[in-house]
């Protein structure tokens, strides 16, 4: 029997659309055109990056793609968006196996779950089956359609399967949604017993222009209550029989569509979408696992010892290319901040498109050599830049269908303009692509005005301030802060950044102000914001000339930007490196924002204690630039350890600031978390920075002392691709560079090759080798940090704190035989052999963290 939508007027005519529900199933009681069929097994890829792992229940996974995402979590249900519609939630499956008189959650037999760039497989076990749920989302999906899911059955005997979902057809956030829908069974062909089969559901809104539709190929529908029934809730089912002989080795698909205007939502239309989506489905994988092939083929890579991090690093590639999303009103390629599922909500977590999100993402974009999706990018944000110059911040995948300009979203925070300077500088300087500036100037120099314009510097300190959105926190204690120091660093690096513009653009006049800008702010925030009594930095310079003295992270972005190697910002640096190492802002899973030690610190809040990997990646590249490569190399594992910790593959949003495990909330899938794995490796571990102009790679390396060797491959410097090798030998460290393109330069302070000539890096021959992070769900802080490293003449310092009473060893790398070695602070350990390869370290009994000071001299 097929269920008749309840009765409601449609907004043109005012006709009962009940009636019109009926009229159809009168003259089209079943469309016959197309049948639906399952399909003959597809030869998946088995190469490349794979993650396989024990199903974890509450773990979340994403299979997301330019057109659709699916969002669920690792015992197999999950929610179907085809962008930006939200379809159905809750998947869920039941199985009823023939001689076996007890249903079977088939969700509670998730036992592994595989991810690869080109599709996620969920694994359910039973001693009556074996179920695998293959998911890929490809870019290049038809109009109307997303997400594929197809189920492969291996089952002894003859058994039923049972999918549960909850109809949605709800538009992302914040479009205004339709009415709850209405599911209809549409039979594409009738049996001789009378029994559709072959047929599809149709979930209908409230208007004629928005609807949906799924099946399972033979697949039957579940109870839909008639029109006369008293009104009474079902759920939606689609029921599938499994023949063990027949249905052996072939893949049945969920097929999904979702039409947004009437033709599309025509129900004959959805039919012969789900049809064609249908038949076209093993080609449609194998794009789009050509797809990845090419992404990963292009893409830079590293190689080095820490196989770890080599993986990290290239799974945060495919984690920010996962998440580009179709902009609907343009069809322009843009990124959204990341995916989560959206509960009883219609926000899939961050799934929109940000500014300063994809702005800070850029530059591992540009670091991996994407430079056309680098491009896009700023040309998506110009198209949105607002006519004064300012750059967007906040934009829904459903803003088109909507009046979003009266929403205070849209340009709410004040850093995307400056972080949209950097950023354009950054690509212009990676990729050599000047055309793009230039066609561009007036964009760049809108921008520009906007930060320079004296209305938004309310105090008259020629810094911009949050006058003109937020800077980075939403919320604070006592009040919003009229200007954060993060702010005005980013004011500085931009006005540098600018000065490179201007020069590129070929007005030295221009260039020259802005970077007297740039030099006028520094000595402006050394002498606003300085703090001796901490040896750091305030957090914010109010109006009336006091400071907010709350340690936190926000210094940090003093090294961001690489300016050509421009004296620091900060003439005070050595505190705020420390405190930043230090366990009151250091987990052993990243930074929080604000330090344990303050009053206002919450572990659990979003802006006044939790961990944030963007504070870690920005933290790592700051040790790195200022000489603190363990500390760097610390910061940078805890970001890399996230791989694996949530959503496999993906960085999250943000944990706890007490425990080691993400926030309920967190957005599990997210854009500038997995950045924060690659800007940090080839910017601050390996030191590179770009010229593409004069096709010159500089380098200033801060390899673990216990690396030998590391290949940073497929780097790109404008359209040239080389091999960045490193090797050391004694007290050496040989760079060189492999390539075809003879005019590509390397550089490392006044040394400067090209070929396959090297530049030899002399290195000290007493080292500590770095120990690893690997904390376990629930821990709290207790791995020892060092917060300093001193290289001297014959003589290295460390200063190193654990909790009170810990002892611990740290390896040893001696490059030369016959070292006369002696250490302060700590014990040397001596092999059998009489060679020393382990400094034991002490820390003083009592309560709380102690700080020892270790020094070694030869």
């Amino acid at each position: 029997m097929r269920a008749i939508p309840v009765c409601f007027r449609t907004a043109a005519a005012l006709i009962p659309a009940c009636l019109l529900a009926v009229t159809s199933a009168i003259l089209a009681p079943e469309i016959r055109a197309q049948t639906f069929h399952s399909v003959p097994a597809i030869p998946f890829d088995t190469t490349g990056p794979v993650i396989r792992a024990h199903s974890e229940t509450l773990k979340p996974f994403t299979v997301a793609g330019e057109r659709g995402v699916l969002l669920g979590q690792q015992d197999g249900a999950f929610e179907a968006w085809v962008l930006p519609v939200k379809l159905l939630s809750h998947m869920t499956i039941e199985a009823n196996v023939e001689g076996y008189p007890v249903p079977i959650d088939v969700n509670q037999q998730s036992a592994e779950v595989e991810v690869r760039p080109d599709r996620t497989v969920i694994t359910y076990s039973h001693v009556a089956f074996t179920v695998r749920q293959i998911m890929f989302s490809p870019n290049d999906a038809a109009a109307g359609t997303g997400p594929i899911v197809l189920f492969e059955f291996d089952c002894l005997h003859p058994t039923d399967f049972v999918f549960r979902f909850t109809p949605e057809l709800r538009w992302m956030w914040p479009e205004r949604n339709e009415g709850v829908p209405s599911p209809e069974w549409i039979p594409r062909k009738t049996g001789s017993d009378g029994k559709s089969e072959a047929g599809f559901y149709v979930l209908h809104s409230d208007y004629p222009d928005l609807a949906g539709a799924l099946t399972i190929p033979g697949a039957e529908p579940g109870i839909l209550a008639p029109y006369q029934e008293r009104p009474q809730d079902h759920p939606v089912e689609l029921k599938l029989h499994i023949d063990p002989l027949r249905d052996h080795g072939k893949l049945f698909p969920l097929l999904m569509a979702v039409g947004t205007n009437v033709a599309a939502a025509n129900t004959k239309q959805l039919g012969d979408t789900l049809a064609q989506l249908n038949d076209g489905i093993a080609a449609s994988y194998a794009a789009h696992d050509s797809w990845y092939k090419k992404l990963l083929a292009n893409s830079t890579t590293i190689e080095t010892p820490d196989k770890a991090l080599d993986e990290a690093f290239q799974w945060a590639t495919i984690s920010i290319e996962q998440l580009r999303a179709k902009a609907q009103d343009t069809g322009e390629t843009g990124l959204v901040a990341g995916y989560y599922a959206s509960g009883d909500s219609a926000r899939p977590g961050f799934g929109w498109f940000f500014g300063r999100d994809a702005l800070y993402t850029l530059y591992a974009v540009n670091g991996f050599g994407d430079f056309a999706l680098s491009k896009a990018e700023l040309e998506f944000l110009i198209h949105r830049q607002r006519a004064d110059g300012k750059i967007m911040h906040e934009y829904s995948q459903t803003a088109a269908a909507i009046d979003w300009q009266a929403f205070p979203y849209m340009y709410a925070a004040a850093d995307a303009t400056p972080l949209f300077l950097l950023a354009v500088e950054d690509y212009v300087k990676a990729s050599g692509d000047v055309a793009f500036l230039t066609a561009n100037r007036d964009a760049v120099e809108k921008a520009w005005a906007f930060e320079t314009d004296p209305a938004h510097d309310t105090d008259h300190d020629g810094i911009y301030d949050n006058s003109q959105g937020t800077g980075w926190v939403e919320s604070w204690p006592g009040g919003m802060p009229h200007q954060e120091i993060y702010l005005a660093l980013l004011d500085q690096q931009a006005s540098g950044a600018m000065a490179t513009l201007e020069k590129l653009l070929g007005d030295s006049a221009k260039s020259a102000a802005a970077q007297q800008r740039a030099d006028a702010i520094a000595k402006t925030i050394e002498r606003e914001y300085y703090d001796p009594s901490k040896s750091c930095y305030a957090f914010s310079h109010n109006a009336d000339g006091s400071q907010d003295q709350t340690r936190t992270v926000y210094p940090a972005m003093a090294w961001w930007s690489d300016l050509g190697g421009a004296k620091p910002v900060l003439a005070h640096p050595e505190g705020c490196l420390q405190q930043f190492a230090a366990h009151t802002l250091a987990t052993d899973w990243g930074l929080r924002d604000v330090s344990s030690g303050e009053k206002i610190y919450d572990g659990m809040s979003y802006h006044q204690g939790s961990v944030w990997p963007l504070f870690t990646g920005w933290a790592a590249l700051a040790e790195y630039r200022a000489g603190q490569p363990l500390v760097g190399y610390q910061l940078l594992k805890e970001n890399a350890n996230l791989t694996w910790a949530q959503d496999l593959g993906a960085d999250t949003e943000l944990l706890s600031g007490d425990f080691f495990v993400p926030f309920g909330r967190s957005t599990s899938h997210q854009l500038w978390s997995s950045a924060m794995v690659i800007t940090p490796t080839l910017r601050g571990l390996f030191g590179i920075s770009f010229d593409a102009q004069t096709k010159t790679i500089t380098v200033n390396p801060h390899l673990p002392a216990n690396w030998d060797h590391a290949v940073v491959k497929n780097l790109r410097a404008g359209d040239a691709s080389v091999d960045l090798v490193f090797t050391r030998t004694k007290n050496v460290l040989l760079v060189y560079l492999r390539t075809q393109a003879t005019s590509v330069k390397l550089r490392h302070g006044g040394s400067e090759v090209s070929g396959d000539n090297g530049i030899s890096i002399p290195v000290d021959p007493v080292d500590v080798s770095p120990l690893p992070l690997e904390p376990l769900p629930g821990d709290s802080t207790q791995q020892l940090r060092i917060l300093n490293e001193d290289h001297r003449e014959r003589k290295l310092a460390f200063e190193i704190e654990a909790p009170s009473g810990t002892e611990a060893e740290l390896p040893l790398i001696l490059r030369e035989a016959n070292l006369k070695l002696h250490a302060d602070g700590a014990e040397l350990r001596a092999n059998t052999d009489g060679s020393v390869s382990v400094l034991t370290l002490r820390f003083p009994p009592g309560e709380g963290w102690k700080t020892i000071t270790v020094t070694l001299s030869w």
